[in-house]
């Protein structure tokens, strides 16, 4: 009787210290990448940081801080007007070089004119930001100019992730160094209804970028999947921050002190937080909750749409 007390003590004890290693483990996991995390030393992996998507939101906050931090920016984005004027801004403020470069990531036969101007630069960062959604969200068959919506969603989410990787990856490799950060979002978390075309190309990026980092890891180059939530940015469309939707600069700053503590980054603490607690719902019921929600956001975009055409 004694032993069988002792038992159900032991299998107690064992249940609780299971529990405990559920929670602390993966909150350790979170203060470590999100508190304990420094700036690394960017000059040692090249002298210039390459920047997708570089004249706004995310990408501008990019460009600026790793050009405090002593780097050259390489800045990439359509407007040849914005381009100079951030490079302008940049080089005044911090005593960097820059490179402009304008490009529509929409557009295949880019790749080449880019590549030539990149071919002497010593790259050790390549931060590729830039991406597309849609106005509002929408079912598949509903969004506006379904096949040109498709094939710029692809080009600009998915094939300038690849491409540019594509070209600086060789170049860190033979140097053993570099860093390449992917960003994804949260809507790549799980497969997110009404925004499916969008949510599809993001888990694409997080995919392509974890499977890389397994491959190139040992050979000295970080690629990190970066997965922000809310952002005050023109794509959020949100325009005040708080502790949930924090500004750009803020993501960034948090973000460049993941680098390295995983292969995937939710860059800012909240949104790991609200990552890790979607991550534990099931996914028809995530879907499901989503899906009512964007339907909702639809509704009203669509009212308001048809009003401005009255």
């Amino acid at each position: 009787m004694f032993l069988e007390c002792d038992c159900w003590k032991y299998l107690g004890l064992c249940f609780c210290a299971y529990l405990a290693l559920r929670v602390l483990c993966p909150l350790w996991s979170l203060v470590n990448i999100y508190f304990l995390g420094s700036y690394p030393n960017f000059k040692k992996y090249g002298s210039w940081s390459v920047v997708t998507g570089a004249t706004d939101g995310i990408g501008l906050a990019f460009a600026k801080k790793l050009a405090k931090f002593g780097q050259n920016i390489v800045l990439i984005s359509r407007s040849k007007d914005k381009l100079n004027a951030v490079a302008e801004e940049i080089q005044n403020k911090f005593n960097v070089k820059t490179l402009v470069i304008a490009a529509d990531f929409a557009d295949p036969d880019i790749y080449e004119a880019i590549f030539a101007e990149l071919r002497d630069l010593d790259i050790g960062v390549l931060i590729n930001n830039v991406g597309i959604s849609f106005e509002y969200p929408e079912y598949f068959l509903d969004i506006p100019d379904l096949p040109g919506a498709i094939d710029k969603m692809i080009a600009v989410n998915i094939r300038s992730t690849v491409k540019m990787t594509e070209y600086v990856l060789p170049g860190m490799v033979s140097r053993k160094s570099g860093v390449i950060l992917n960003l994804s979002s949260g809507a790549a978390v799980k497969p997110t209804p009404l925004l499916s075309l969008y949510s599809a190309s993001k888990q694409f990026v997080d995919c392509f970028s974890k499977t890389l980092n397994a491959e190139y890891a040992k050979q000295g180059v970080i690629i990190q999947s970066i997965v922000p939530f809310y952002v005050t940015t023109k794509l959020s469309k949100i325009r005040r921050s708080s502790m949930l939707v924090p500004n750009p600069e803020t993501f960034v700053s948090s973000t460049l002190k993941t680098i390295g503590k995983a292969k995937r980054s939710y860059g800012y603490f909240a949104h790991a937080i609200e990552g890790t607690m979607f991550s534990m719902i099931p996914e028809s019921l995530y879907m499901m909750a989503s899906k009512r929600l964007n339907n909702s956001i639809r509704i009203r975009a669509l009212k308001k749409k048809n009003q401005k055409k009255e």
